[in-house]
């Protein structure tokens, strides 16, 4: 089946650009038997290429173990590619790793905070990393901190919040120095409703204030409700890239998803 592609002709500034990116993990023999496969290697991203722009959410969107988490690490900097490069704000990933990290926010349900410290001691810690001034950190927090409802919990040890709690914490600390692009892998994961629509909401408002946000997901609803263009992930390789109206073609997102699938797979729906 042909990938569907949108004209980047339609859209604004290129924030993100990933250019041909590949990744291949050795796997432990412990893997091999969970994974049930004899192979020795994975092919996690195999030549994937996409851009997204400012002001914009973008997802990616695909099953489990379709190289999205992996995507989004390598735009991350938190794993090198095998091949190919990405460049955020025209930073290479590869070549520049640091100047890629003052660009972006990534946040992860993976993210695991030391349970001894409090919200602001994290906050303040992490804004001190990232080079952001007194004055500014204090306000920042300020702001934060009441927009999610952290204020009452900032003093207690983060070993004892609850879950949806931690999951604003990780957040707020993940953009504390203002980045220009905010990079999600499954940002409503193990949420509950409320905590997801305040999630959701301040990804909107993020949007509005011209960030560029990148998500991954295999929720279908989701990105119908957030994202201006999505590409969906099938083993690895970009199967369709555009906005969503150019994707699903008159079809829901669901139905064009699983039509995509299947050809992709080769069998019969």
């Amino acid at each position: 089946m042909e990938k569907i592609m949108a004209p980047f002709a339609d859209f604004g500034e290129e924030v993100v650009r990933a250019e041909n990116l590949r990744k291949t993990f050795t796997l432990s023999r412990k893997q091999q038997r969970l994974d049930k496969t004899g192979q020795t290697h994975k092919i996690a991203v195999a030549g994937l290429s996409f851009s997204a722009y400012r002001g914009e959410i973008y997802g990616l969107l695909g099953p489990n173990g379709a190289g999205k988490t992996t995507t989004l690490r390598i735009l991350s900097t938190l794993i090198r590619p095998d091949a190919g490069d990405a460049f955020v704000c025209g930073h290479s990933v590869s070549r520049e790793a640091q100047k890629v990290r003052d660009q972006i926010g990534f946040m992860t349900s993976e993210l695991k905070l030391e349970g001894f410290f409090t919200p602001a001691y994290l906050f303040d810690f992490f804004g001190a990393l990232h080079g952001v001034e007194k004055e500014t950190l204090a306000k920042r927090r300020k702001e934060l901190f009441e927009r999610f409802g952290i204020d009452r919990f900032a003093e207690v040890r983060i070993k004892d919040l609850s879950t949806g709690m931690l999951q604003k914490v990780s957040l707020v600390i993940s953009i504390v120095h203002d980045p220009a692009v905010v990079i999600f892998d499954e940002p409503t994961n193990g949420l509950d409703v409320l905590t997801a629509k305040v999630v959701t909401d301040f990804l909107l408002e993020l949007k509005a204030m011209g960030k560029s946000i990148l998500l991954s997901t295999h929720i279908f609803s989701l990105v119908e409700k957030l994202c201006d263009r999505v590409g969906i992930i099938i083993d690895g390789r970009m199967a369709a890239d555009g906005t969503l109206e150019s994707v699903c073609a008159g079809s829901t997102l669901e139905d064009k998803f699983f039509e995509i699938y299947h050809a992709v797979k080769g069998e019969t729906i």
